[in-house]
């Protein structure tokens, strides 16, 4: 099996050993992304912010593979407090729509509540992709 390690330059270099993506054939499994501005290496301030900037990461990582949100054919998103999940919700609803438009076709997504993330965020997002 042929696997390559996937790297985004505008996307927040790694915390830890792994890899912003592993692409296998067709699909790239990319690691879950906060939303840490990849400039200042900061934490966005609000709940929301650090979804729209999780889904930026996201996105950087997947156009190094040629893909786009259209892409992604499965999510799980990490959350700390269940009950703020509709402002998350809100934002990921209209990223999966701006690249889909009027046939838009969300991809299977699972949500867990966890009890902490990585730098004290929020919110985190995972994803795997098919070309």
């Amino acid at each position: 099996m042929d696997r390559f390690a996937v790297s985004a330059a505008d996307a927040p270099a790694a915390i830890g050993p792994y890899s912003h993506g592993i692409l296998t054939g067709d699909t790239l499994y990319v690691s879950g992304q906060l939303g840490v501005d990849p400039e200042s290496g900061a934490l966005e301030e609000t709940l929301q912010g650090q979804t729209e900037r999780a889904l930026k990461n996201l996105s950087s990582i997947l156009a190094a593979s040629g893909m786009t949100l259209a892409n992604v054919v499965k999510t799980t998103v990490f959350i700390v407090d269940m009950s703020r999940f509709s402002a998350v919700n809100e934002i990921y609803g209209r990223a999966f729509e701006a690249v889909s438009g009027e046939n838009t076709q969300f991809p299977a997504r699972s949500c867990v509540q966890v009890a902490a993330l990585p730098k004290g965020a929020q919110v985190e997002i995972e994803a795997i992709a098919v070309k």
